[in-house]
């Protein structure tokens, strides 16, 4: 990984985006983004359905007020169906995807998501966006499609398909990895009359089907209301959520629990790459862009000195010490800084003397 490639941190959830687990996964991701922090919804997983607009707005109702602290400005897009006026190659539709800080995509069919993806223009853009630190957050069918594989859930369960596996989008794939997930890996919502485990596939199925993968295919299976956070760029794994994690490799299963992290060279041979490399360069070169226009327009962060000078000039004023403070303030406009005294707090900027 380049200077100008550090991949941004990916969650992948079991279920539960707008349930309190998947909160804390959203949460644990914005903390790192810069505010307002803007949100990129996909519609695309769901968009074969006719409420898929209702699908990625309650998901955006949600965010606004669980990520309320971080001024969230939350995008939908309906990027639906490949040769409609809602495409994913639309130029207008994913052009936001550009200037996301945070990208989901949830709930539908995982083939349908992967055939729409596949090769278009917000798939390009997104792994792009991702590249330049943008969070990924994948829930459910989303999930299962970023993998190198995709189980084809209701093709099996619902169609009655003999078992098989369909390609996936493949996002680790340039790091090394070679990975399935399958979220609702402790599905119970069949009792005791039906096997709805491993992503509704059943104990026996999914046997069947982790027989037929590669030998260098890891699964990862995902509890319901649990995620697995990947920071690429620090090269390691942790897990949040009600449930566990479980990691497959060569027929053995490795369970991590909340609040355990590992390194990614538990799920293969990991190796640092720079995705921009494999993008089309107009795309690589919007996204930079765009990038470098955002990072231009964002305020410089105070240096240390000058905020230990700004907490000792509170500290006067809270004691009415007005002489102290005010040579504080002296202090800090001399070393080229301003403090604006507002009811929440003093806001610090760069620049010259402005009372």
């Amino acid at each position: 990984m380049t200077a100008a490639s550090r991949p941004g941190r990916l969650a992948l959830l079991g279920s539960g985006e707008t349930a309190p687990a998947g909160g804390r996964v959203f949460e644990a991701l914005a903390q790192d983004l810069s505010q307002p922090l803007r949100v990129a919804i996909l519609e695309t997983p769901a968009g074969f359905e006719l409420n898929s607009a209702r699908v990625a707005g309650r998901v955006a109702d949600y965010l606004r007020v669980r990520l309320g602290n971080y001024s969230p400005q939350v995008t939908v897009l309906p990027a639906r169906r490949l040769g409609t006026p809602f495409s994913p190659d639309d130029d207008e539709i994913t052009r936001p995807l550009l200037h996301a800080d945070m990208i989901f995509a949830g709930p539908g069919s995982p083939t349908y998501a992967a055939r729409q993806l596949t090769g278009s223009l917000a798939w390009d853009r997104l792994r792009a966006r991702y590249a330049l630190g943008a969070a990924l957050v994948f829930a459910s069918a989303a999930t299962i499609t970023a993998g190198r594989f995709a189980l084809p859930v209701y093709e099996i369960y619902k169609a009655g398909h003999d078992i098989h596996w369909a390609a996936g989008l493949d996002l680790l794939g340039p790091f090394g990895l070679s990975i399935v997930f399958i979220p609702h890996w402790n599905n119970n919502d069949g009792g005791a009359e039906l096997d709805t485990s491993h992503c509704f596939m059943g104990r026996e199925r999914y046997d069947a089907l982790a027989m037929m993968l590669p030998p260098d295919a890891t699964i990862i299976g995902l509890d319901e209301h649990t995620g697995l956070v990947l920071d690429l760029a620090r090269a390691e794994g942790h897990v949040l959520g009600q449930g566990r994690v479980t990691v497959v490799r060569e027929g053995i299963e490795e369970p991590y629990a909340d609040g355990v992290a590992f390194g990614l060279d538990r799920l293969g041979p990991f190796r640092p790459a720079d995705i921009l490399t494999i993008l089309p360069t107009a795309v690589v070169d919007e996204a930079r862009s765009v990038a470098a226009a955002a990072s231009a327009a964002e305020p410089t962060p105070a240096p240390r000195e000058i905020l230990a000078l700004v907490a000792a000039r509170e500290a006067a004023r809270r004691e009415q010490d007005w002489a102290a403070a005010d040579a504080l303030r002296s202090q800090i406009e001399a070393l080229g800084w301003q403090v604006q005294d507002t009811p929440s707090g003093p806001n610090v900027l760069p620049g010259g003397v402005v009372r």
